[in-house]
């Protein structure tokens, strides 16, 4: 175990966990995950390993078959599995998301249905929120839900959907105008739906179509897909909650969760490049010593370690505060924020260690400076992310004037 990144008051049980996912990550992701990356493969033999751990379940109540965990723990294994693929911890995330969402805001009947299948990993889990037209404005969402009878008919379009193909559940945002009058505040008429879908691309289901993989710079292997609704029915018990109108909220609840995953991301990314930096650095020489030994590369290095440290303790901050039961919008915003940011210049300062053989697809920090600007724009951007955190202070420091 490394010197950095630790996290103090971990119960047995955790530290348990945590060491046999690191075991894993060492033996089974890093030696493949380059090669795997290169060829935009998914990685089935990795994800069958995780599922056997019982990843896809570490947060879901023990009574439906998960193993009951805090979002702490499963964030920590969030940090250990990115620190060997990204792109594996993007899999399990739009995943948890949605077993989160059901767990916190399901009827009886879903969750019994759903969760020990996605506990299981016998269903895979994905969440669609975005839309072609618009970005970080969820406000601005036009896809449609109306209602027909017993069920519903969906129409429009999603993007930017992790695990598009490869699932078989997504929890989808639409606009839903029954019981919700012209006029009404645009997050008070959304609706999450439970969309049940064959895996796979084409028409996975009457009325719903997965295009394709959208080929992306880094984030590869894991399927990244548009997702497209013409005169899909889901049936009124597939409405999350079993009333409209909450959609905004239960989605918003799960991207507050979700940015702590996305911190601890670039917590564990953070953490491969300075692992991956410090080390060539011992094994470059110039001007008959160690790079190391140069005081510009000690510099590098203690910046790096420093923003390693400073990203995780501000992550494991937000994640113990969602566990405690508190709003944690606000720790959850500078965590993602500050561990997207620190993430990209720690890979850039390893990038810059590496020197020419950094450019080099024989190296595996090419693979990561490819693979860290995903995490400024996921999850919200860091100017979105600014955006929550100035009005969250400005709430809790109003001036009473």
């Amino acid at each position: 175990m490394s010197r950095l990144a630790q996290t103090h008051g971990l119960t047995d049980v955790q530290r348990e966990i945590l060491s046999t996912v690191r075991d894993f990550v060492d033996k089974e992701i890093i030696p493949v995950a380059t090669e795997l990356e290169h060829r935009d493969e998914y990685p089935q033999d990795i994800v069958d390993g995780l599922t056997e751990l019982g990843l896809f379940g570490l947060m879901i109540p023990e009574e439906y078959g998960g193993l009951g965990e805090s979002l702490l723990t499963y964030a920590l294994c969030v940090e250990e599995i990115a620190r060997g693929w990204m792109s594996v911890s993007g899999i399990i995330n739009t995943h948890f998301i949605v077993a989160y969402m059901l767990k916190q805001h399901g009827t009886q009947e879903q969750k019994d249905h759903f969760l020990p299948r996605l506990a299981a990993g016998d269903i895979r889990g994905a969440f669609s929120m975005s839309e072609p037209a618009l970005g970080s404005d969820v406000s601005a969402i036009s896809s449609k839900a109306v209602r027909d009878g017993e069920e519903y008919v969906l129409n429009g379009q999603k993007m930017w959907l992790t695990n598009g193909g490869t699932s078989s559940l997504v929890a989808v945002l639409v606009k839903s105008d029954e019981g919700h009058p012209e006029g009404t505040a645009p997050h008070k008429s959304m609706t999450t739906f439970l969309v049940e879908k064959e895996p796979g691309f084409g028409e996975v289901r009457p009325g719903l179509t997965i295009p394709g993989k959208i080929d992306k710079m880094g984030y590869k292997g894991v399927d990244t897909t548009e997702l497209i609704m013409d005169g899909l029915r889901i049936p009124a018990n597939r409405v999350l909650g079993g009333v409209t109108g909450r959609g905004f909220y239960q989605m918003m609840d799960g991207v507050e969760v979700g940015r702590v995953n996305v911190a601890a991301r670039g917590c564990g990314v953070a953490q491969r490049a300075f692992e991956l930096g410090v080390r060539y650095a011992q094994q470059r020489h110039t001007f008959g010593k160690q790079i190391a030994q140069h005081q510009a590369i000690q510099f590098k290095l203690a910046e790096m370690a420093t923003k390693v440290e400073a990203a995780h303790a501000m992550m494991v901050n937000a994640a113990r505060k969602k566990d405690s039961g508190e709003r944690n919008d606000l720790e959850a915003g500078m965590a993602k924020y500050l561990a997207s940011e620190y993430c990209k210049e720690v890979v850039e300062d390893a990038f810059r260690i590496h020197g020419g053989y950094g450019f080099s697809k024989e190296y595996e920090i090419e693979r990561l400076y490819r693979e860290a600007p995903m995490l400024l724009i996921g999850e919200g951007t860091a100017e979105i992310q600014k955006m929550i955190i100035g009005r969250r202070l400005l709430e809790e420091y109003r001036f009473q004037g």
